[in-house]
């Protein structure tokens, strides 16, 4: 296991292992007088989170705010497991996500319909939160957790709709979940930063992602914190690649999705993933990246997910 990184301005980033994976999901660390965590991964990741906070020398009783992106469970799965053994914290989530963190038998249910027989093995358990102890943030609603660090949310569709995104005034950064897309570290000893959109299931929409991009372009930010992976420091090229590759995502899905059309959901989202590999692929030996990278595991994982993600999206518009 890895030590926990520093990211500057009193913050740091934990490894959380994600499906067993280095540089997958992480979860930031605010050190102020009132500790943060942002993103907990799924339960099976607490562990290393835990770990984490006791090399940081961080007491859970220490610990007062829990948020979450989204209520994804590669996000927010673990948060009721966390907050048991954290008696002083309080969990903050987008308003749509409150009453699946209090009642997360609709969560688990669609995760079982993705994940099938893997559901346990990544997700379990998944503990209620109580209700007493969630606090919802509207859009523009702030939460100051040191006397110089305030924290302003912002709703972000597009890659859910229980959404939002959270600027940091002290490193005039932002942590962007995954409507911004993944970074992936690996790439990043071939001398670039490679980002993918993040176009998951069940509310995956192309244009509403492009809308909360443009707002998050617009504060003009310093640093771009993800939920997988870590920190970007050049925000252009952030908005550059999520503008480039995600019309290709949705144009191959639009193609693949007609001819596949007699077959059933996953027969299409397997063709839809096919493509987007290869493209991907291609770019990434264009780059010097071998086939033998480990990035290549990292991105398999998100593609088939992604692909899901698009032709529900076009299943949807279909019938709309």
């Amino acid at each position: 296991m890895s030590q926990p990184k520093s990211m500057g301005y009193n913050m740091s980033l934990i490894d959380l292992y994600d499906l067993s994976l280095e540089q997958r999901t992480g979860s930031y660390i605010l050190h102020e007088k009132e500790i943060t965590v942002i993103e907990t991964s799924a339960s099976p990741s607490i562990p290393h989170l835990l770990k984490g906070l006791e090399q940081l020398d961080i007491g859970l009783d220490e610990v007062k705010h829990i948020i979450v992106t989204h209520i994804h469970l590669d996000h927010a799965g673990g948060v009721g497991l966390l907050l048991e053994k954290c008696p002083n914290a309080y969990v903050y989530v987008h308003p749509r996500g409150q009453r699946h963190l209090a009642d997360p038998s609709r969560l688990i249910q669609g995760a079982k319909a993705v994940y099938g027989d893997s559901f346990d093995h990544l997700f379990d358990p998944i503990v209620p939160v109580p209700e007493d102890r969630i606090i919802t943030k509207n859009d523009g609603e702030t939460l100051k957790v040191g006397e110089n660090r305030t924290l302003t949310f912002f709703d972000t569709p597009g890659h859910a709709k229980h959404h939002f995104s959270i600027y940091d005034s002290l490193s005039n950064g932002i942590f962007t979940g995954d409507t911004l897309g993944i970074l992936y570290p690996p790439t990043e000893t071939h001398d670039f930063e490679l980002v993918l959109p993040s176009t998951s299931p069940n509310q995956f929409d192309p244009e509403d992602m492009l809308l909360s991009l443009d707002r998050v372009e617009d504060l003009g930010v310093d640093s771009i914190f993800f939920g997988h992976y870590g920190k970007a420091q050049n925000p252009e090229s952030v908005y550059e690649q999520i503008k480039f590759w995600l019309p290709k995502f949705v144009e191959i899905g639009e193609k693949e999705y007609d001819l596949t059309a007699n077959l059933p959901f996953e027969e299409k989202a397997k063709s839809v993933e096919a493509k987007l590999y290869q493209m991907i692929s291609e770019f990434l030996e264009e780059k010097g990246v071998p086939s033998s990278d480990h990035v290549h595991q990292h991105i398999k994982v998100d593609l088939a997910i992604c692909a899901q993600g698009i032709v529900d999206y076009l299943q949807k518009k279909q019938v709309s």
